[in-house]
């Protein structure tokens, strides 16, 4: 039977990308998360607990950088729970969670990628997934999109990018959102895009007129041709053109002129 936990897993570099993609990134936010997530796989009790009590005080910290008191109380928190740990290694306690806390202390330490990569085989893929994109903290952002297209394979950057946009434009109507969605998940949600789907948003399209925008978005040959020849004959030659060359911006005004 499946425990849902991942094996197999990303490398530092990867899991680096969320920092990257997120000048908001909040250090506090990652900390606390994967603290929650590896304190409880510590086997040890006694290290466990030295665990929690340097989580805590690291997180506050992170909440009140400025805070030189903190910041202190942090620093000897995490140095003894690294003695605690390099103790446990030399007694050869068996499995104390000694890795694990090692994890813990990296996150600790602010090398929140690195603790990742360590841990993920333990605690799974989507735990800390979810702890990564809690920690952006986007406005506009749709994190459920996100999460669903990391899950998918794709890259933070591509997955980040796509729940801003999605984030952004939540007023679509949903046969856009739709598209939008399903063009995420196929990884090939570009800005040419976004303009085209923007304008249809715009538009204000009929039921109808959405019915042929979604088509048309979808490359549907015949249909292009058709509405290609529909727009020369009422003068939009240029639209026509754009239209046969597959230019999105050209799908709202098609389907507009089409239906009337």
């Amino acid at each position: 039977m499946s425990t849902g936990v991942v094996t197999v897993g990303h490398p530092a570099s990867w899991w680096g990308q969320f920092q990257e993609v997120s000048e908001r990134f909040d250090a506090a936010t990652a900390a606390e998360g994967l603290s929650d997530a590896i304190t409880p796989k510590i086997a040890s009790p006694l290290l466990r607990r030295e665990a929690e009590i340097a989580a805590e005080v690291v997180v506050r910290h992170l909440n009140k950088p400025a805070s030189e008191e903190l910041a202190e109380r942090a620093t000897k928190g995490t140095e003894r729970l690294v003695a605690t740990v390099e103790r446990l290694n030399e007694r050869s306690t068996g499995d104390a969670g000694t890795t694990e806390a090692y994890a813990l202390v990296h996150a600790l330490q602010g090398r929140f990628a690195e603790a990742a990569a360590e841990i993920e085989p333990v605690v799974g893929t989507q735990a800390l997934m979810k702890v990564f994109v809690h920690a952006l903290r986007l406005e506009q952002f749709d994190s459920a999109l996100a999460l669903r297209l990391l899950r998918a394979g794709q890259r933070p950057e591509m997955a980040v990018r796509s729940g801003l946009a999605v984030g952004k434009y939540g007023w679509w109507p949903t046969w856009l959102l739709k598209v939008v969605t399903e063009r995420a998940i196929a990884g090939t949600l570009d800005a040419e895009t976004i303009t085209a789907l923007d304008q249809c948003a715009y538009a204000d399209l009929s039921p109808a007129q959405a019915r042929i925008a979604k088509r048309l978005l979808a490359g549907d040959e015949q249909l292009v041709d058709s509405s290609a020849h529909r727009l020369e004959n009422l003068g939009e030659t240029s639209a026509a053109e754009k239209l046969r060359q597959r230019d999105l911006t050209s799908v709202a005004l098609a389907a507009r002129l089409i239906t009337e």
